[in-house]
């Protein structure tokens, strides 16, 4: 459909009211041009799981200024059907994203930021120490020792 004032007209058509009292609900959803201008900026509310965000932002009903409350979720569900043609589920979204390798260096962060996490080969040597040492540092700082080899090739390993 597009803006969302037509989003806001379509919904006072259906329900009653005005644009007026829909179009803060249809920005809500729309907001997301502001981080991509196409429509992959639908990824982010545009599903099941976007219209029950909307609904827990707006509440269950809106009253509009005919007196009428509407349920939200409707209001939600119009709109994404509006602009998709259905209601795609979350998963339906991130199964169309192709996985990068940078998606994919998550670390685990416990071993740098908790002063008692052990490292079997270092003993019980907390972490802190061992940064102090010079170990244990980012996979993405080239300074890093081979204490932490093993995470960062593992990290880097994997190819779509």
């Amino acid at each position: 459909m597009g803006h969302c004032y037509h989003h806001a007209l379509s919904s006072a058509r259906k329900f009653g009211g005005f644009a007026e009292d829909y179009i803060a609900l249809h920005n809500w959803f729309d907001e997301s041009k502001a981080i991509t201008a196409d429509f992959r900026h639908r990824a982010l509310r545009h599903h099941a799981e976007g219209i029950f965000m909307l609904e827990r932002v707006f509440g269950t009903v809106i009253t509009v200024s005919t007196g009428r409350e509407v349920p939200v979720r409707q209001i939600g569900e119009q709109h994404v059907i509006e602009d998709l043609g259905f209601i795609p589920s979350f998963a339906d979204w991130v199964r169309c994203i192709r996985p990068e390798p940078w998606m994919q260096r998550a670390q685990p962060i416990h071993r740098i930021v908790d002063p008692f996490a052990a490292d079997p080969d270092k003993g019980n040597a907390p972490v802190a120490r061992r940064q102090a040492d010079g170990g244990a540092r980012s996979i993405a700082d080239p300074r890093r020792s081979r204490d932490d080899a093993p995470v960062a090739d593992a990290a880097f390993a994997h190819s779509p």
